[in-house]
């Protein structure tokens, strides 16, 4: 089925939520339904690539636009569930399905690996198309709805900003809820992360050529695919930190504007921009020392990674490796990878960050960027490094192993409080509130 197609479906079936959990005493997912979404539950049960025992996945009709919205919840143990909001045009369900499971895992090791105190969350939004969602009163509905949604999750789950979002959509959700960061400044919210990701993912280069001998950024060449809000911050570090050479190209040539605009005092021939059409890989194979993936994840693939003439990857699109054989094929090639859960992780830090107040030079961002925090970007990854050589495995692997394993760790103050709201979501009848 089609997103709009599965929101008829529940229609039919009276249905204007519906949810799958995972029942931890009999250890299978159900579901709240399990003669209507019955297929939903096998899927679930046999998908053994994405579903990880995720405690929750709900569901919902938005009252207004009538669109599908989804909170996707993965092992809360740290805390609530904390994640983006996406808004994205899937062409099956299970594309859809797929996104919220991978996402919300994929925010729980970050989680984990940063020293949050947070569990794994994502909220999904099936846009029916760019030309009705660029309508104004239309799109405004839509986060509406979806400030509903969360509020009826009684906070297992707290949104934040993601692909296809921003501020004021966000805005509009916090008219309808508590349970979400990143809101505008003006509303006492931290607004934009994209400063604080784009120095991560520099802290990630540098740490990575710290831990293989090659010395300091200066002077070194680096390759990005994209060039947004991210990858724009990403360049302009790289500019301060006398990088040799930025080769950048993007789709959007609006992007490019900015980014020659941006940087005209700066540049001094180092920056050299490239419109691409979408889907173009060939910028993958221009030769440098860092290649940084900054667009959309899924990039680095079976036919994409021998391309690379690269000795280090590292950028800040999420799920940038296509499936686990990715990993080794990286590794066979010699090309060391900064894990992009690991390196990007400053987003999620400003979002879990912002309830406890705001400082200019905020040392609880600051200190990621350190070489003291045990937690920090450098720390990390050179730990997982060392894990990755020592075993011979691969950096995905070593750095998935430290978050499974701090994922287990139970929250100091609210141990078990999200997975004790989810409990009482279905023991009161959720579905039809």
């Amino acid at each position: 089925m089609k997103p709009y197609e599965f929101v008829d479906y529940m229609k039919a079936n009276g249905m204007k939520r519906c949810f799958v959990v995972y029942d931890n005493d009999n250890g299978i997912p159900t579901t709240s339904d399990n003669q209507a979404l019955g297929e939903l539950r096998e899927f679930c049960e046999n998908d053994v690539h994405d579903y990880r025992q995720h405690e929750g996945a709900f569901l919902e009709i938005g009252s207004r636009s009538g669109s599908l919205l989804g909170a996707f919840v993965w092992r809360t143990n740290r805390g609530q569930s904390c994640g983006g909001i996406r808004l994205w045009e899937y062409d099956t369900l299970q594309d859809y399905f797929k996104d919220g499971l991978r996402l919300s895992y994929g925010m729980g090791v970050k989680s984990a690996l940063a020293g949050l105190w947070a569990g794994g969350g994502k909220g999904v939004v099936a846009s029916p198309g760019s030309d009705k969602i660029a309508d104004e009163s239309f799109r405004r509905d839509v986060f509406l709805d979806y400030g509903d949604l969360l509020t009826s999750l009684n906070g297992c789950y707290v949104a934040a900003e993601d692909a296809g979002v921003v501020v004021e959509d966000l805005n509009n959700v916090f008219k309808n809820t508590r349970f979400l960061t990143c809101i505008s400044e003006d509303k006492g919210g931290s607004g934009n992360p994209s400063i604080a990701t784009g120095k991560g993912i520099v802290c990630g280069m540098e740490a990575t050529l710290h831990f293989l001998g090659l010395g300091s950024i200066e002077g070194k060449s680096v390759v990005t695919q994209g060039l947004g809000n991210v990858a724009r911050i990403i360049v302009e570090t790289l500019l301060d930190k006398n990088v040799g050479h930025i080769y950048g190209s993007d789709c959007n040539e609006e992007a490019l504007d900015v980014a020659e605009k941006m940087f005209a005092n700066k540049n001094g021939g180092r920056l050299h921009l490239q419109h691409v059409p979408r889907g173009e890989v060939a910028t993958l194979s221009r030769p440098c020392d860092i290649l940084s993936p900054n667009a959309l994840g899924n990039v680095l693939t079976e036919e994409t990674i021998p391309l690379i003439n690269a000795t280090i990857v590292c950028g800040a699109a999420n799920n940038q490796l296509g499936k686990a054989s990715d990993n080794e094929l990286m590794k066979e090639m010699g090309i060391t990878y900064a894990v992009d859960f690991l390196v990007n992780r400053m987003g999620i830090v400003n979002c879990a960050n912002e309830a406890y107040g705001r400082l200019d030079d905020d040392p609880a961002l600051s200190q990621h960027f350190s070489k003291d925090w045990k937690h920090s970007i450098w720390n990390v990854l050179h730990q997982v490094l060392e894990n990755a050589e020592r075993k011979n495995i691969t950096p995905v692997e070593a750095a998935t192993e430290i978050a499974e394993e701090k994922s287990l760790e139970w929250h100091p103050i609210w141990p078990k409080r999200s997975q004790q709201i989810i409990n009482d979501l279905v023991k009161s009848d959720w579905c039809n509130k």
